[in-house]
């Protein structure tokens, strides 16, 4: 670890607040575009490895505040200089703990939903593509802007969620230019699960969490789980295997009661 890099976090990046199954998660670095910094990536990571077994907290709505836009990507003034001060094993460990937060994402039980406006790139653009539903505001737009800044356009689990979420063909042209989607080209291209006012994104969000809440937890948690090990499944069968096996437990679990 650099040493100019601390674990601590004194002013935490982003809110969050429970209240009737619902977790509440709300950027909050609004005067860097909820850019990611280390401190970020740490309260991120200490999050969703709180939320993987939290029973209490069944869906988690994610926004971006009072920033201009959702998430600009990675600190480009803060962070990245001090990435680039690293050893090579330094940087490569930095590079790793921030794209494994797209895992831990699609790890955790509870479904994410994203409530976008504005800007999201990079960075913001994978943490809407790893949440589960996304709500976009009328100005909502993304880019791959990875390849813009000189890197490989495929960053932060982009190569991966983008031709599942939008088709390759699609995916090619996003990830290969850095242009921007959208929000009208979203919902048109099934990215986004629907396009409203931003001052309704977060009832909207609400109305289908309490949906969700009201259903079997269990059930909720092993149809994400079946979802996620089925996009990368070799074939029906397996698919058809997975499925059944949640839905035997499912109906057990039900007659035990």
């Amino acid at each position: 670890m650099n040493e100019t890099i601390k674990e601590n976090i004194e002013t935490p990046p982003f809110k969050f607040r429970t209240e009737g199954g619902i977790g509440y998660l709300t950027l909050d670095r609004a005067a860097t575009y909820n850019a990611f910094d280390h401190s970020m990536v740490v309260a991120f990571e200490t999050l969703l490895r709180d939320l993987r077994y939290d029973e209490k907290i069944r869906v988690v709505i994610l926004d971006g505040g009072e920033a201009k836009g959702f998430c600009a990507g990675l600190d480009t003034k803060g962070y990245a200089p001090q990435i680039f001060e690293m050893t090579p094993i330094q940087a490569y460990n930095a590079q790793v703990r921030m794209s494994r937060l797209f895992l831990g994402m699609r790890q955790i039980p509870q479904p994410i939903i994203a409530c976008v406006h504005g800007a999201a790139a990079g960075i913001g653009f994978s943490l809407a593509m790893a949440s589960d539903l996304r709500i976009l505001a009328e100005d909502a737009r993304f880019s791959a802007a990875y390849i813009n800044i000189g890197l490989g356009g495929a960053d932060m689990a982009s190569s991966y969620f983008l031709p599942r979420l939008i088709g390759a063909g699609r995916a090619y042209e996003y990830l290969l230019t850095g242009n921007w989607m959208d929000a009208v080209t979203a919902l048109d291209l099934g990215f986004a699960s629907r396009v409203v006012g931003k001052d309704e994104m977060i009832t909207t969000a609400q109305d289908l969490a309490k949906t969700m809440v009201e259903k079997n937890p269990m059930g909720i948690r092993m149809t994400k789980e079946a979802i996620n090990c089925n996009l990368d499944c070799p074939g029906l069968e397996a698919a058809l295997n997975m499925e059944d096996r949640n839905q035997i437990m499912m109906s057990y679990t039900y007659r035990m009661k």
